[in-house]
């Protein structure tokens, strides 16, 4: 945050983010080819639909859907009753067809918002579907083209250029990861491709920002694969927009790429309006209508998400927010809901959260093994003959202690309860400990004399 404030200067960060999430389903959105691609032999699933033949007609996938609009309502999004496709058309190597499928006017989703752990709010102005393209791979001067991923569903959520800080848009990011794997509708899993994000940056003065005044250009930064790589993006094009400012130039409204070599932001192509797309029904796939009862319906499928479970775990086991957003933003689903269970096994809340988050070998035990090590570790050894040889084993072991004490220095009696405890893996009462070492030493004193 500092050094996103000493880039900044006198400037403000606009930032909306535009994330396309790949959704788990057996068959492409428009045909019924498998969308099992991962590691696939190139152009190996395809069919003349995804490939884009002429006379192929595309079929809706229900199933990707119904899984876009669960992703909506978690994110509390309205689910429009009606919604139609719409091709978008520009041409580029990977569109086969020289449009894409995807939704323009009447969206499947509307008007949600994500709570962020800053307290703010990220507005989310829509969250559509429509297909992949395919994978364009570059090598020794040419282009390859694997059409696998044309037409694997894709939902993509905008929002408004809501983001003030960094902070706030990685959170929104890491959010929407949790979400969607939370409901089983996709992995995002971002190494694969299954989760990329899109930043639209721009940069104005304070006085703009009290007057809620947006600038009159926005940078997209395409293609982001992982959030730190959107960090040092975002930073980056801030650097070049500032010192554009700085001149009296405004930027370009363009598409740029971010390269990690050169630690800076390249040109792609100018930024395309809406109508330069061309946008239009799509002939072949009828208008869709969902009723009430329909929706009602998908609203019953929602399980307990991410935020929810966050205010449970703050208000049932008494965890700070920061402690709950640990386990399950970043820990997940699985180390939460563990959390529950080592819990209901009779353990203290916080105790059990300090040892999962702090302790990397509890990740792969078992909920019994985290359970016995916290019982155990929570053991009080009262009985003095039982404490007794270790404080014998103490005090044999560090003469220099009794000498200490005969000399009159109190703080070695603290050094040899401090003996005793390692000896006891902390388990020995320190009431018993202290009495039973001073009880020791001043016998020894008294039979040297």
């Amino acid at each position: 945050m500092t050094k996103e404030l000493e880039l900044l200067g006198s400037y403000k960060l606009v930032l909306g983010l535009e994330v396309h999430v790949q959704l788990m389903t057996e068959q492409k959105m428009f045909c019924g080819c498998s969308a099992d691609i991962w590691q696939a032999e190139p152009n190996t699933h395809v069919c003349p639909v995804c490939l884009g033949l002429p006379g192929a007609l595309p079929v809706p996938n229900f199933e990707a859907i119904r899984k876009a609009q669960l992703f909506g309502l978690a994110l509390n999004c309205t689910l429009n009753q009606n919604s139609r496709f719409d091709r978008k058309h520009y041409f580029y190597p990977d569109l086969p067809k020289g449009y894409q499928i995807s939704q323009y006017k009447q969206p499947f989703c509307e008007n949600g918002h994500l709570d962020l752990l800053s307290g703010n709010v990220a507005d989310i102005e829509r969250l559509h579907l429509e297909e992949d393209v395919a994978k364009s791979l570059h090598e020794g001067g040419k282009t390859l083209v694997d059409y696998n991923k044309s037409s694997i569903p894709l939902a993509e959520i905008v929002t408004a250029p809501t983001f003030k800080t960094l902070d706030d848009a990685v959170d929104y990011c890491k959010q929407l990861q949790n979400i969607a794997r939370s409901l089983g509708i996709s992995n995002a899993d971002m190494e694969k491709g299954q989760m990329r994000l899109e930043a639209n940056i721009s940069l104005r003065t304070a006085d703009m920002e009290a007057r809620n005044e947006l600038p009159k250009y926005k940078v997209e930064v395409k293609n982001i694969n992982s959030f730190r790589f959107m960090e040092k993006a975002v930073l980056a094009e801030v650097v070049r927009q500032r010192e554009l400012l700085e001149k009296g130039e405004t930027p370009k409204q363009e598409n740029r790429g971010y390269n990690e070599a050169t630690g800076k932001t390249v040109l792609q192509r100018s930024k395309e309006e809406a109508n330069d797309y061309r946008y239009f029904p799509e002939p072949d796939i009828p208008p869709m209508f969902f009723d009430e009862v329909y929706i009602n319906e998908l609203k019953s499928l929602l399980p307990e998400l991410p935020q929810q479970m966050k205010d449970r775990l703050v208000r049932d086991f008494g965890l700070t927010k920061e402690v709950a957003h640990a386990l399950v933003d970043l820990g997940g689903k699985d180390l939460a809901e563990k959390f529950e269970a080592i819990v209901k096994k009779g353990n203290e809340g916080r105790k059990v959260a300090n040892t999962l988050l702090n302790k990397k070998e509890t990740l792969e035990m078992t909920v019994d093994q985290v359970d016995e090590m916290l019982k155990k570790s929570s053991e009080v050894i009262n009985d003095s003959a039982a404490i007794s040889a270790a404080v014998e084993k103490a005090i044999s072991a560090n003469p220099k202690a009794v000498e200490d004490f005969k000399a009159g220095k109190q703080n070695a009696v603290q050094f040899l309860v401090g003996q005793v405890m390692r000896e006891t893996q902390g388990k020995a009462a320190p009431d018993v400990t202290r009495g039973l070492i001073v009880a020791a030493l001043e016998k020894k004193s008294a039979q040297q004399l």
